[in-house]
């Protein structure tokens, strides 16, 4: 399964809204997970079994929880039983059509 998530806390009393300290905390812990993942700009991704990944995204939404008074969670799953290597397959395939597009339209 792929699982794009973004967490971050709420509540910090930083008056410039940034949240970057916190959102490293949760970016470690799914380095630290060895699972296949990328983060960008709004999501990270990660890719594995369904137990495995949500146990990171529990662990990544914990190391969050002290750098406000609450946190919030946003996930999106692609759960596509018998499908490994999807997080890179599915740009490749997206790169390939985009390729092999009639430049006209």
């Amino acid at each position: 399964m792929l699982v794009a998530f973004s967490v971050a806390p709420s509540g910090t009393g930083n008056a410039d809204g940034s949240v970057h300290d916190a959102v490293a905390a949760a970016v470690r812990i799914v380095r630290d997970s060895g699972l296949p993942h990328r983060t960008t700009s709004m999501f990270t991704e990660i890719e594995g079994e369904w137990d495995e990944v949500f146990d990171v995204v529990k662990r990544a939404t914990d190391a969050v929880l002290p750098f406000g008074s609450r946190v919030s969670l946003v996930l999106k799953a692609d759960i596509r039983p018998g499908f490994t290597g999807e997080l890179d397959g599915k740009i490749e395939r997206l790169e390939a059509a985009i390729e092999g597009e009639d430049p006209s339209h």
